[in-house]
């Protein structure tokens, strides 16, 4: 057997990683009878030469850990969670392609997609953090987005409409920090795709997603708590007046990404313009969002690779990736299938977008892995799956990303296959091929599983370390 490949115990593959910190308890086998306290100072959690500036719990939307308990008893549909992912992906594509094509309009059509947890409209995310709004603060559970430029929540009077979530609905009235942002003021010129309410002087903000879901509100500020003492006043928000097309039942949306009203931005005194998250493996399983950098240990574990810019949006953090191994061995990829139009990583893509030439080597390369095991049909989007149910113990070929500085980083077992129908029935390659070579690679969330990415955006470098969570 290769020194190169894996073991992965089929009962515990997605079950028995080793937790290197702990936000709450890892194993959730039941809904706790009351929820536990959301906003977590992890300080106090994490040995003293370990330490974070500011962690929030992360948890997978329909496991037993998730605070939206009326969806736990839905049955994960994964032919809806792929098709989700697909028209998230294509709205990515989208945006790329008009910025490439001089259209830099993007008002309407760019406005975030939103993943984290299994979001019905916003894309197939996975994960949910929870921050406190308002004075006194009020917890909202928040799907978190390096792909969008604007956090935003559903508000009271739901002036048009409000869909079913969990949490109460923000309350504007009722908290004393709270003010809408006026028509004339230099927040709402340069917020993306900004209207005016002349008649109440409010600035107004859209945000349309690809299948026409979208919120429409009241551009405003108020105090931000993530923890006790991390508060921030005067936080630039949507306050959602007409939310349309979302059935997931969270709060809103935490946006990540590089603009200039995303949480990264607007913390960027206190923190630096660095944050991390890992997301845990399996759905019954925490992990954490942090901002801040590493200190102490947990700083030399990682690996750091260029943060890079595509030409066409600079919203989306990109990567240079140049190749891909399989059990030690390269691919015969050219570095340019990577380069253009370029590669990004987004915690809302499911699975991970390669070039048809690429995916193609990859999947070759797989199979050859893989052929002692029977293989069974794919479900339609997943094209290399196989029958795993027999085997008590499983191999599955080491698959790494190489980028362009030398690091090579190594995808936990988890980030490799995609259970289809949710057993050891149907277990596919984790990777899907663009219809054509002009669209994005991206590393999807699927692939960053079980390890901490921490994102220096001052400092234009990512890293990654495994074990994360």
């Amino acid at each position: 057997m290769s020194l190169a490949q894996q073991k992965v115990q089929k009962n515990v593959s997605f079950m028995n990683n080793t937790p290197t910190l702990l936000i709450s308890a890892l194993y959730c086998p039941q809904p706790p009878a009351t929820p536990p306290p959301k906003l977590t100072d992890v300080n106090l959690l994490i040995p003293s030469g370990n330490k974070r500036k500011t962690s929030l719990e992360l948890v997978h939307k329909h496991g037993p850990c998730s605070h939206l308990p009326q969806h736990k008893a839905t049955a994960t549909n994964h032919t809806q969670i792929l098709e989700q992912d697909q028209a998230r992906v294509n709205l990515i594509n989208s945006r790329i392609s008009k910025k490439l094509n001089g259209n830099d309009d993007l008002g309407q059509s760019e406005a975030t997609t939103l993943p984290s947890r299994w979001a019905t409209s916003r894309g197939a995310g996975n994960y949910i953090v929870t921050v406190g709004l308002g004075t006194p603060n009020k917890q909202l559970s928040l799907e978190f987005d390096t792909g969008s430029f604007l956090t935003w929540t559903q508000c009271q009077p739901c002036v048009s409409y409000c869909y079913p979530q969990n949490d109460p609905i923000f309350d504007p009235a009722a908290s004393t920090s709270y003010a809408k942002i006026s028509c004339n003021s230099a927040e709402c010129a340069q917020l993306r795709g900004s209207q005016c309410s002349s008649a109440a002087n409010t600035c107004l903000y859209q945000v349309i997603y690809g299948d026409k879901s979208h919120t429409i509100g009241f551009f405003s500020k108020d105090k931000l708590t993530l923890t006790p003492d991390d508060v921030f006043d005067g936080f630039l928000f949507g306050c959602g007046q007409e939310n349309v097309g979302f059935q997931d039942g969270s709060a809103g949306l935490l946006g990540l990404s590089r603009d200039k009203y995303s949480i990264v931005e607007q913390t960027a005194v206190k923190y630096d313009r660095s944050f991390s998250y890992c997301l845990p493996p399996t759905a019954s399983s925490t992990g954490y969002l942090t901002f801040g950098s590493p200190t102490g240990a947990s700083n030399a574990a990682i690996k750091y690779t260029r943060l890079t810019t595509l030409s066409s949006s600079s919203t989306y953090y990109g990567l240079n990736l140049v190749g891909i191994n399989v059990n030690g061995q390269k691919l015969s990829i050219p570095a340019s299938e990577f380069s253009s139009p370029g590669t990004i990583i987004d915690s809302g893509t499911v699975i991970s977008r390669l070039s048809p030439t690429a995916f193609s080597a990859l999947r070759d390369a797989f199979q050859v892995a893989m052929e002692r095991y029977p293989s069974v049909p794919g479900d339609g989007f997943l094209d290399t799956c196989y029958d795993l149910s027999g085997y008590p113990t499983v191999t599955y070929p080491k698959i790494e990303f190489v980028f362009g500085d030398g690091v090579t980083l190594t995808l936990d077992a988890t980030g490799i296959v995609y259970l289809a129908d949710g057993t050891m029935k149907q277990v596919c390659l984790a990777f899907v091929g663009n219809d054509d070579a002009d669209k994005v690679t991206i590393f999807g969330n699927t692939q960053q599983k079980n390890m901490e990415v921490l994102y220096d955006v001052a400092g234009e470098r990512v890293g990654f370390a495994p074990g994360g969570c």
